[in-house]
């Protein structure tokens, strides 16, 4: 039986980090970051393999997922998790997401059902200092473990890896390696040469 891998991608070029206006209201992706994101679909070399995708709720990385892997989502090939522990750090107007209602208008047919009432409102575990980010970070980690635990029967040559799709700072935390710093729809694996994702 093969160990499954959980790969992390960051999302594609957005709107405000062409711009850089933070007080856009969880933008979307640019035609670049489209471009990117439709690129890794033709070369993420383990599409056969992926059996979960757990992305950030925000626009830009629901964009990002769609764009590359949702053929897999849609055939039912892969189960897509919304997480809204993998939102970005920060408490600006770009880094905060949207209600439920609005994000169903915007992305028909994806499961919103996992997403609390007020899941981006920045309070709580939801702010953007250091311990609550990086109690996100474990609560996440604990979850991907759990995912991997499940999926570790699968024998060779099924479905049993893992993608999240998250932000450039949130990722920092979650791998533990501040020094992180993947280009936009770049990814990583959790080789024993990069910090373990598992708690």
């Amino acid at each position: 039986m093969a160990t499954p891998t959980i790969y992390v991608v960051r999302h594609a070029e957005s709107t405000h980090n062409i711009t850089k206006d933070f007080s856009l209201r969880d933008p979307g992706l640019t035609p670049t970051g489209f471009t990117q994101a439709s690129a890794l679909a033709k070369t993420f070399p383990h599409l056969s393999s992926i059996a979960v995708i757990i992305s950030s709720p925000l626009r830009r990385t629901l964009e990002t997922t769609l764009s590359a892997f949702g053929e897999l989502i849609t055939k039912g090939d892969v189960k897509l998790v919304l997480d809204a522990d993998l939102q970005e750090r920060s408490e600006l107007p770009c880094d905060t997401g949207r209600d439920v209602t609005e994000l169903k208008g915007d992305f028909p047919g994806v499961d919103f059902s996992g997403l609390e009432e007020g899941w981006f409102v920045k309070e709580g575990r939801n702010k953007g200092d250091d311990e609550s980010v990086e109690g996100r970070a474990g609560a996440v980690r604990g979850r991907l473990a759990e995912v991997v635990r499940g999926l570790e029967g699968k024998g060779e040559g099924e479905r049993k890896d893992v993608v999240v799709v998250t932000h450039g700072v949130f990722m920092k935390f979650l791998t533990g390696d501040g020094g992180i710093d993947l280009p936009k729809a770049g990814w990583r694996d959790n080789h024993p040469r990069s910090p373990t994702l598992t708690p």
